[in-house]
């Protein structure tokens, strides 16, 4: 399963303790709630949960995940999520409730594994696509299962980091020089009155430039298989679909701004989203069309009907080509099932 969060403003200037100012994603000051929204793999959504608007982001997984289980009597689950959506503490209750998960890392330093592939391949740079193992087994103390962490590299992450790397360090050569006023800028160290380039951190993110990690606790694939590198990285990968359903919400069926001051009116609106939502997401699947597009196009063609004494008259316009095929593969796929 999938999960991340987004922000929903309201149409209002104060809070009520629900909807209150917080994290926007949208970079908005009204107020808001926080959005939870659990998937499976491909992206159809399974669950929605609304949190209060100023609620920290990581504090919302576990709720809405434990609530589906609950709900559905699973015993286990593997949940996937972005290194945003995960605390030491998140990760901790993660392992407590001995579910399983694929998390993308936060790489704060340099890893042993990739500190021993540079000493081993001095001057080169690390191929496109190279993955590197760290196992971190459990200790006798330790309340979890044994972990692993693989670390991979892509030249085009590398050159996007270090093209960021590069700005921002102009802007601290040029700042300290005085040439420009001293903003936010991670590379600039300030000791008192005097200002200079941090120099070590700069070393640190060129050496991090394109490494990104991935921590699991599964032992084996769905069917059965010992996991792999591939598998985690790509089931990691799968995120892109619970984003490309938060778009469709919030674009293509305007699930934004909300007018509602009550909260059961809250909720019934997210309700008529959420499965709004979930046939969006049908449609597209069975049509390989995008829900704007099939929108736009049938919403053009109407249906009337005429009574004229007993005889009833049905009135419609022909449908082209590609909408009635779009209809058929839906029609086709709700008879299979």
């Amino acid at each position: 399963m999938l999960y991340d969060v987004t922000t929903l403003y309201f149409e209002t200037d104060t809070g009520d303790g629900f909807r209150e100012p917080g994290y926007s994603k949208e970079r908005r000051l009204e107020p808001q709630i926080t959005v939870g929204l659990l998937t499976d793999a491909a992206g159809f959504p399974l669950m929605v949960e609304a949190f209060e608007g100023n609620r920290g982001e990581t504090t919302t997984m576990l709720p809405t995940i434990t609530a589906f289980m609950a709900a559905h009597q699973l015993r286990e689950v593997t949940i996937v999520a972005d290194a945003g959506m995960i605390s030491a503490g998140n990760q901790r209750a993660i392992e407590d409730a001995r579910l399983s998960f694929i998390l993308g890392m936060k790489i704060p330093d340099l890893p042993y594994v990739v500190q021993a592939w540079r000493r081993e391949h001095p001057g080169e740079l690390p191929p496109d696509g190279l993955i590197l193992t760290q196992p971190r087994p459990a200790g006798p103390r330790d309340q979890r299962r044994d972990q692993v962490i693989y670390y991979q590299y892509r030249a085009d992450r590398a050159r996007r980091s270090l093209h960021g790397i590069d700005e921002q360090v102009t802007k601290a050569e040029r700042a300290v020089a005085g040439k420009a006023p001293v903003k936010r800028n991670r590379f600039i160290a300030l000791h008192g009155a005097d200002k200079a380039v941090n120099r070590t951190l700069e070393a640190k993110a060129r050496a991090l430039a394109g490494w990104k990690g991935y921590s699991t606790n599964l032992t084996t694939c769905p069917d059965g298989t010992p996991v792999t590198a591939e598998f985690v990285i790509g089931a990691y990968h799968r995120l892109y679909q619970i984003e490309a359903s938060f778009r469709m919400s919030k674009h293509d069926l305007a699930a934004r701004p909300i007018y509602h001051h009550k909260r059961q009116s809250i909720d019934a609106h997210l309700t008529v989203v959420f499965a709004a939502l979930a046939v969006g997401r049908l449609v597209e699947e069975r049509t390989g069309w995008s829900i704007r597009r099939f929108v736009r196009t049938a919403r053009r063609y109407r249906t009337v009907q005429i009574r004229a004494g007993q005889q009833l008259i049905t009135a419609a316009d022909p449908l082209p080509a590609d909408l009635h095929g779009a209809l058929t593969k839906i029609h086709r796929a709700a008879r299979g099932h």
